[in-house]
Order: C-alpha cells, then structure tokens, then sequence
C-alpha cells in the first residue's frame, strides 16, 4: 500500500481559494419579496402588472427603496425616495398609507423595476442607486436631498 502526504502548501491554496468562494455563495442576499397583492388597495389590483409588482416590492422593502431616489419631478411634492412614490406614512400600527402617485408615473415604476433586477443579477444597493442616478438623470432632478 502507497501512502502519500498532501503538501502542507496545497491545504493553504484550498483555504485561500475556495473558502472565499464559499462564503460569497453563502452571503445572504437581499430581500426582494413581493408583498401579497391582496393587500393592496383596489386601485393598484387593477392596474397592470408591472405597475402591481412595483408596488408589492416597494411595500414589502422599504429599506432598499428608501435609499432608491426618483427622477420624475416628484421631490416638488415632497416625495424623498421613491419608496415614497408609492408609499405616503405607515402609522404606530403598522398599516401603509398607499400614495398613489406612481399609478401614473411610468419612470417612478420603471425605476422600481430595474431595481428588481439589479438587485436579482446580484447587484448592491449603493450600485443600483448609481446606476439609477446615472440612468434617469436626464428626466429631472433627484428627489433625494
């Protein structure tokens, strides 16, 4: 029976190349569920189904769209992010005022849609911010100050 040894340097490379693999593969990705639909207001049920899944993500990830900003002139109504495009306050209970200003706002929804994609090709959110800066900064200004 052949008995060989593996070089001490060979364990060395394994833990210098593919623990690190292993950990980005294991890194936990954002959040990017939509919430039910049910619980939105009636307005927004029978609007298309693009418009729908911008607001059923911007509901349920406030703390990606808040960082998000808009570029549809809206910061002349006080909107800050375009979460708040679809979102006007949640109360002490927890329940969403719904804004429904992106209902007929194609570059607010449009907005929210490449942000579910980014963040699906694994992109972070200061990256999807720059690329929406870069992107819609041709329609108007930011609403973020």
């Amino acid at each position: 029976m052949i008995q060989t040894k593996t070089p001490k340097y060979l364990s060395f490379l394994v833990l210098l190349f593919v623990l690190p693999a292993l950990l980005v593969a294991c890194a936990k990705k954002p959040d990017t569920s939509l919430a039910p639909l049910d619980q939105m207001p009636d307005d927004v049920k029978n609007a298309p189904l693009k418009v729908q899944q911008a607001y059923q993500f911007a509901i349920a990830n406030p703390q990606i769209m808040q960082q998000i900003p808009c570029y549809c002139g809206c910061g002349k109504i006080g909107h800050k992010s375009n979460y708040a495009c679809y979102v006007s306050g949640v109360d002490a209970g927890g329940k969403v005022n719904f804004d429904t200003h992106a209902l007929g706002c194609s570059i607010c929804v449009d907005i929210t849609q490449d942000t579910m994609r980014l963040l699906k090709e694994g992109k972070s959110v200061p990256e999807i911010k720059a690329y929406v800066d870069q992107t819609y900064a041709k329609y108007g200004p930011s609403n973020m100050p």
